[in-house]
């Protein structure tokens, strides 16, 4: 997500009207199902007119594209700030763990239109290239994080995009499983736990 959608709706969109639309869309997308959703509940839902709807998205899968270009950009920004933050390295991480905790159990919060993002990733090519941006764009930013505790003696000596994708996969991996058996998987407990250990066996 480190190239913006907004250009491919104009100059001139409305953040306010945008966020009105993509807060009902998500609304009328638990409760019917991405599939089952028509552009028409999501007008209801917004209470705006067909045309306005219409003028910033003319589909579903556009309305989706924006859902996870807001999401990523907002995850962006947070790394991006601790980044320039001035703290250990370890303090970037455990604080980028609590943000992208609270981002996580919001969006299964969406269930069951967690996974049908993922779903349409496979068919969809644009929501792809987005998904592919925004990995990218993680690595670019935590990435010198990483460097940063290696270059200071705080993390032992490691290739740093392996730690960055053991990150990535911590995330992404429990919250799968969480998918799987939500009865044994504890998002934030496991995330936390699997962290700390991963830093510990970091330290230098």
């Amino acid at each position: 997500a480190g190239a913006s959608f907004e250009g491919h709706f104009g100059p001139d969109v409305s953040k306010e009207r945008k966020d009105q639309i993509l807060n009902a869309a998500s609304d009328v997308f638990v409760e019917k199902g991405f599939q089952k959703a028509r552009m028409d509940d999501i007008v209801e839902k917004s209470g705006l007119s067909k045309g306005t709807l219409y003028w910033y998205f003319n589909s579903k899968d556009e309305i989706i594209l924006a859902m996870l270009d807001r999401l990523f950009e907002r995850e962006l920004a947070d790394l991006h700030t601790l980044q320039e933050s001035g703290r250990t390295a370890t303090e970037c991480l455990l604080e980028y763990t609590e943000i992208a905790i609270l981002d996580m159990t919001h969006l299964l919060q969406l269930m069951p239109i967690a996974y049908e993002y993922l779903a349409l990733a496979f068919r969809n090519e644009a929501v792809l290239q987005a998904l592919k941006r925004y990995s990218r764009s993680y690595f670019e930013l935590i990435i010198p994080i990483i460097q940063q505790g290696i270059d200071n003696g705080e993390f032992r000596q490691v290739d740093p995009q392996d730690v960055a994708i053991a990150v990535g996969a911590i995330f992404e991996g429990t919250a799968l499983l969480w998918v799987y058996d939500s009865e044994t998987i504890q998002i934030e407990k496991h995330i936390r736990s699997s962290i700390n250990l991963l830093l510990d066996g970091l330290q230098a």
